[in-house]
C-alpha cells in the first residue's frame, strides 16, 4: 500500500470515526502566548549558545565606515542612501551580468519603501545591511523596449518619492512635477532600443504598482540578495561617501 492510499485510509477512518461518535460536538483550540514570561530551557539555550555567538561575530564584524548618518527621509527626489543602494547594486551585479550574457546593466531601479533603516554614522557591519534591506528580495535584470522606460520615468515623475535609480540615468522634470525629459548614460531614451535595467524581484513582479516591467523581452535572474550587495560593496570600501546629486532634476520655473 502506498502512502497515499494509506493517508486516504486514514481520513476514511476519522470521517466514519466522527460520524458514528455522536459524544463530539466541536473541536476547542487554545491560544498560547508567546512573551517574555516564558521561562527559557537551559539545554537548549546551551546548545544554541556557540551557534548564537558565532552568528553575532560575523554580523558584528566591521566591514567599512560611515562619515555621516544617511536616512531615506534626506533628501525631496534624492537621497544619498537611496543612491548609494542603487550604485551598489549597479557595480556589483553588473560584474556577474556582463560575465554571464555578455551585455551591460544600462541603469537600476529600487523602491523607496524597501529601504528599512538608516545608516548610522560609524562602524558598519553585516548586521547594516539586514537592517537596511531585511526582505529576501533578489536582483533580476529585465530587457525593456524603449517605450516601457519611458512608462517608467512617467511613473517616478508622478511618484513625488525618491524612488533610488543609479547614476546612469538623469530625470528632469517640471516644478510641478510632470516629466520633462531623461537620459540614459548622457544620452536620450530611444524608444526603439532595448535597455538591460536591474530591480528587484518584488517590483518585476509588480510591487509598488510597478507594472511597466511587463511584458518584456527578456528576465535575467542573477540569484543574488539585495543585502548581500551591500555587503559586498561595503567590503570593497573603507569608508563610504553617497551623495545627494543631480539624477532628480525638478526644475523652478
Amino acid at each position: 500500500m502506498t502512502i497515499k492510499h494509506l493517508l486516504k485510509l486514514c481520513f476514511l477512518i476519522f470521517i466514519f470515526s466522527c460520524n458514528n461518535d455522536k459524544t463530539l460536538t466541536k473541536i476547542e483550540g487554545k491560544r498560547i502566548e508567546i512573551n517574555e514570561d516564558i521561562a527559557s530551557d537551559s539545554v537548549i539555550e546551551a546548545y544554541i549558545k556557540p551557534y548564537r555567538e558565532n552568528v553575532n561575530k560575523n554580523l558584528d564584524s566591521v566591514i567599512s565606515y560611515a562619515p555621516e548618518t544617511y536616512s531615506k527621509s534626506d533628501g525631496e527626489l534624492n537621497t544619498a542612501i537611496g543612491n548609494l543602494m542603487a550604485d551598489a547594486v549597479f557595480e556589483e551585479s553588473n560584474t556577474i551580468f556582463q560575465k554571464r550574457t555578455g551585455k551591460t546593466i544600462d541603469f537600476v531601479l529600487l523602491n523607496h519603501g524597501g529601504i528599512r533603516s538608516i545608516i548610522s554614522k560609524g562602524n558598519l557591519t553585516s548586521r547594516t545591511a539586514y537592517e537596511v534591506m531585511p526582505f529576501e528580495n533578489s536582483v533580476v535584470v529585465v530587457a525593456l523596449k524603449g517605450e516601457q522606460v519611458m512608462e517608467m520615468m512617467e511613473y517616478l515623475s508622478r511618484a513625488k518619492r525618491p524612488h533610488p535609480v543609479s547614476k546612469q540615468l538623469q530625470l528632469t522634470l517640471e516644478k510641478d512635477f510632470e516629466f520633462k525629459s531623461a537620459t540614459v548614460n548622457g544620452k536620450p531614451i530611444d524608444e526603439n532600443a532595448i535597455y538591460h535595467v536591474a530591480t528587484n524581484d518584488y517590483l518585476y513582479s509588480g510591487g509598488d504598482r510597478m507594472v511597466f516591467f511587463h511584458p518584456n523581452d527578456s528576465l535575467y535572474v542573477l540569484d543574488y540578495k539585495i543585502r548581500n550587495v551591500l555587503i559586498d560593496y561595503f567590503k570593497k570600501y573603507d569608508t563610504i561617501n553617497p551623495q545627494k546629486d543631480n539624477r532628480f532634476i525638478k526644475l523652478s520655473n
